[in-house]
């Protein structure tokens, strides 16, 4: 299992985000701290935190994988253009907000949307990565910080050689921070909280048949990149980044 102890940021306008270096690799090692964040929306991010993610972080690129309906709808902060942090909108879910296709019955239906991220939006998935791998210290975040998310994370790991557990594991620790992230959604918007969260946890199962989908498809995540148009050399790029 992954340890959150020394993974998990603590800021005041933040409740689900953390470091993805720390990670073990399949042939020994682990991932570097300090090159990627992964986070939920940044809209209630402070000044403070904003100086802390430049000045302790080194943050210079935001991967925005919300739709634009929801980044009109939930602004991030202006101090982080302001503060010199490029942030780049790459949606995982199409604009026109087409539906998926009905599933099979014996997919699960979370599995189906997460696969539905990178059948329908490959293009900006691939683009995400190139970004990363040529980019400062990045922050990645979708609304949550829990779904999109958690499959780019997930598809980088892989990709760069992080073991099977603990990139399943790194995807379900957002469960930890989720009655977090709703106590802050529902004070500002004044609705009550849920009574029951569990359909909103993250589920390792739904993650691990994405990516055993990756294994059998394209061998892995590596695969599925290089396949969708990543060029050998930015895969190297990444692997240096996250892991050299």
């Amino acid at each position: 299992m992954v340890a959150p102890v020394d993974r998990w940021l603590a800021l005041e306008g933040l409740d689900n985000i953390r470091d993805v270096g720390g990670l073990p690799l399949r042939g020994g090692g682990s991932t570097r701290r300090g090159v990627l964040l992964r986070s939920a929306s940044l809209r209630y991010c402070t000044p403070s935190d904003i100086t802390h993610l430049v000045e302790e972080f080194g943050l210079r690129l935001v991967l925005d994988l919300r739709t634009q309906r929801e980044r009109e709808r939930h602004v991030s902060p202006v101090a982080l253009a302001e503060a010199g942090i490029e942030t780049v909108p790459l949606s995982f879910i199409p604009e026109d907000g087409r539906e998926l296709p009905e599933t099979e019955d014996d997919v699960d239906p979370l599995t189906h949307i997460y696969l539905g991220y990178l059948r329908d939006r490959a293009d900006n998935v691939v683009t995400a990565v190139r970004r990363l791998a040529a980019a400062g210290p990045t922050l990645v975040h979708c609304a949550a910080g829990k779904d999109r998310t958690g499959v780019f994370v997930a598809l980088v790991l892989d990709a760069v050689g992080v073991e099977r557990d603990a990139v399943v594991a790194d995807y379900a620790l957002t469960g930890e921070r989720l009655e977090a992230l709703f106590r802050r959604w529902t004070a500002a918007s004044g609705e009550p909280m849920p009574a029951d969260l569990t359909p909103h946890l993250p589920r390792a199962e739904a993650m691990a048949a994405v990516l055993d989908h990756l294994d059998a498809e394209h061998g892995g995540a590596a695969g599925w990149l290089l396949a969708h148009g990543l060029e050998e050399d930015v895969l190297a790029r990444l692997r240096e980044r996250l892991t050299g």
